[in-house]
């Protein structure tokens, strides 16, 4: 980040080497002329004369840089305001300046400095500077003037946007461009979703000039939107006519055994109040009632097995890919409670034996259930991830900053139907527990260090 091209070099080494000859060539030249005896009057002649066209020449090349370097300013102009697409002119100086500070300081993992430090990263957002959006900017957005979008980029960029921290990694990295989605704040106060993309500087002066071209994808998420909901609706009717179909063949299944249980068992009563009993018959019915009882036992049996946990295969897992694929699967409703997710994570933490799929979902309903907590509270809404090694195990913690688990509904908060949302299923947390059990691993949560309800669980670590 910090080295010059050899290109650049040897194009400043070209140019500094003409600009001396043309310089020096004219005033040499007089020199001479003006030391010629007057015996030699033509040498002298000559001299000055060659001195005159030199400095000629030397005005020459001069205007012709001139030329050169205002076309050149012109055709950025023009490229810049006429280009197709939202351009921004962005000053990252005191970014630039934080990240080689922190990276000469010992700091490798920028995510998880700045997890730990949220309010120095919102700090250190303030100071990126928007120098400039071209002329499709203003258009494309409706605003009146550039005015509404030069200043600290913290004034568009949103609380919950989870980007910037993303930037700094890719700096750090040395990574040569960037993109990603963001989601900015027009002067209405509406936000919009844009895919942005910037090549990323070499060195320290490059960061005072970085060009990020954004392109507006608000319709096109929502339009995806609705064609997830459709797909989820659809999929929802599946469901309960396949659970229809299902608890029909069930109902098929057990009703009869039941039925033949019932009569049976009615007529070994009747039989026994006979006078005398006939317990032969009786003897004769209880069987059949063990029979068909055996029989309805056989068939739960055949059907829970089709269900079994038996069939699940876990592999060694990246937890870190993990959460971070949850988080994105739910950036947008953590976006709507404005909640903001922290991940801290070492760089060289163990992979986790584990299905992938079943603790993502773990993550969802931890991330979400924090983000609901939170969104009648004032202040930072800060969701806060942290992997480790403990013993054994992958540790994982979740933590807010809401309201907190009260000591007395700890105990049943991961049992079925226990909610303590209006409306609420009660069902996300126990899912959670039956997917730890079934990795072997364990659940709890108790107060966060600053407040709020802290999430932990432990995973596996994959061996070999």
């Amino acid at each position: 980040m910090t080295a010059t091209t050899p290109r650049k070099r040897s194009i400043v080494a070209r140019d500094l080497a003409s600009s001396v000859l043309l310089a020096f060539a004219p005033a040499i030249l007089a020199a001479f002329s003006a030391l010629q005896p007057a015996e030699r009057y033509n040498v002298a002649l000559l001299s000055g004369t060659a001195a005159l066209l030199s400095g000629l020449l030397v005005v020459r090349f001069v205007m012709r840089l001139r030329q050169e370097a205002q076309h050149c300013r012109w055709q950025y102009g023009e490229i810049f305001e006429r280009a197709g697409i939202s351009m921004w002119r962005e000053d990252w100086t005191a970014v630039g300046e934080a990240v080689m500070a922190l990276r000469h300081a010992g700091v490798s993992d920028l995510e998880s400095y700045f997890a730990k430090r949220p309010d120095e990263l919102r700090a250190l957002k303030a100071r990126v500077m928007i120098r400039d959006v071209n002329a499709f900017t203003l258009e494309e957005t409706g605003a009146p003037g550039k005015e509404a979008y030069i200043g600290p980029l913290d004034r568009l960029l949103p609380e919950t946007d989870q980007t910037f921290v993303q930037w700094l990694v890719a700096f750090g990295r040395g990574d040569r461009f960037f993109r990603s989605e963001a989601h900015l704040t027009t002067r209405e106060g509406v936000e919009i979703d844009t895919l942005f993309t910037a090549m990323l500087p070499r060195d320290l002066a490059g960061f005072s000039n970085i060009i990020v071209t954004s392109v507006d994808i608000t319709a096109y998420k929502r339009a995806q939107a609705r064609l997830a909901a459709a797909q989820a609706d659809a999929a929802r009717t599946s469901r309960i006519s396949a659970a229809n179909a299902f608890s029909a063949s069930v109902a098929h299944e057990v009703n009869s055994p039941l039925a033949a249980i019932l009569a049976n068992a009615q007529a070994a009563q009747r039989l026994l109040r006979l006078g005398p009993p006939d317990i032969a018959e009786a003897a004769a019915a209880l069987q059949d009632v063990v029979s068909q009882a055996a029989r309805a036992r056989d068939v739960v049996a055949r059907i829970t097995s089709h269900f079994s946990k038996s069939s699940e295969t876990f592999a060694p897992v990246d937890i870190v890919q993990v959460a971070r694929n949850a988080n994105l699967l739910v950036e947008t409703d953590l976006r709507s409670h404005g909640a903001v997710v922290h991940l801290s994570a070492p760089d060289d933490l163990p992979f986790a034996m584990a299905d992938p799929v079943q603790i993502q979902q773990v993550f969802v309903n931890l991330m979400l259930n924090a983000a609901q907590a939170m969104e009648d509270r004032p202040g930072r809404r800060d969701i806060t991830v942290t992997l480790r090694v403990e013993h054994s195990s992958l540790a994982i913690d979740v933590t807010d900053t809401g309201p907190g688990v009260v000591t007395e509904r700890r105990a049943r908060i991961f049992e079925p139907f226990h909610s303590t949302k209006p409306g609420g299923m009660g069902m996300g947390l126990a899912i959670c527990r039956n997917c730890l059990d079934a990795h072997g691993g364990d659940i709890w949560v108790d107060e966060a260090p600053g407040g709020g309800a802290a999430f932990h669980f432990t995973l596996p670590i994959a061996h070999g």
